[in-house]
């Protein structure tokens, strides 16, 4: 295998993974670990991966598809606010939850003033600015490289904190939700990290606005057998519901009308 054809398979490798560890590469690849630095640095200055301590990430343009935080917000705002109302009713006090990022899982973040002496586990930076406001929550925010416009920290440092740690309760944001595909992502960087977030918890609830319903996006995170429930809405009407069994609970927009989150 030529150097080119090694680093192609490399970077492809990569963006499948969305983390790779350098010493992994090297015995992969049947090369030392001079050759595989060589490698990464090649890449790295070709804006094909970026270059963390003991492995490597994709590059930035791999997640160029997020749509930025300010206009995710925004969207579906009525529907997300009464799924975070659903979520809301599956925590008690006391408990300990992980919170992925995203808009829908920010809602619930407001909605969290109503419980009492909450531990929170997030890797979502907006998530705990909201959160540090309230003395009732314990607040541990997981470390990481910030993925830009979406204030989302990804890396092996962020795994490490869910890998090490064990909750009551992860919930979980989706760009689709598919009864045959399962949970999928817009980007591969952050696969390792929602599935060590399912590992660490009891229970997993994804929280998905019905547009998300019915839709395969890039990269899979998880079947729906790996998770307890898909939370949406009812602003849209689902196709095959039947398909999704009782994974899907759907609560109508109504719900959050006059509500204060």
């Amino acid at each position: 295998m030529t150097a080119s054809e090694r680093r192609l398979q490399i970077v492809e490798l990569i963006k499948e993974r969305g983390y790779v560890n350098a010493a992994e590469l090297s015995e992969m690849f049947s090369v030392d670990s001079s050759t595989i630095r060589r490698d990464l640095s090649f890449l790295e200055n070709n804006g094909k991966l970026i270059r963390t301590h003991g492995g490597v990430l994709p590059s930035q343009d791999a997640h160029q598809g997020d749509t930025p935080y300010n206009v995710r917000r925004n969207m579906h705002e009525q529907g997300k606010a009464a799924i975070a109302l659903a979520a809301l009713d599956y925590i008690e006090d006391g408990q300990s939850i992980i919170l992925d990022n995203g808009s829908t899982v920010f809602q619930l973040a407001l909605a969290l003033k109503a419980r009492k002496n909450i531990t929170v586990i997030t890797n979502d930076l907006m998530i705990a600015m909201q959160l540090s406001q309230h003395p009732s929550i314990t607040l541990h925010v997981a470390g990481g490289m910030m993925l830009n416009n979406v204030f989302t920290l990804v890396g092996p440092d962020t795994v490490q904190k869910f890998e090490n740690i064990h909750t009551d309760w992860a919930f979980l944001g989706a760009e689709g939700v598919h009864p045959e595909s399962g949970i999928t992502n817009i980007n591969t960087v952050e696969i390792p990290i929602k599935q060590a977030m399912i590992a660490s918890a009891n229970q997993t609830i994804v929280l998905a606005d019905s547009s998300k319903l019915g839709y395969k996006a890039f990269s899979h995170v998880c079947s729906l057998d790996a998770i307890t429930k898909v939370i949406t809405d009812d602003q849209q009407i689902i196709k095959h519901r039947q398909t999704y069994a009782d994974k899907l609970e759907v609560v109508p927009v109504r719900r959050a009308a006059g509500a204060k989150i």
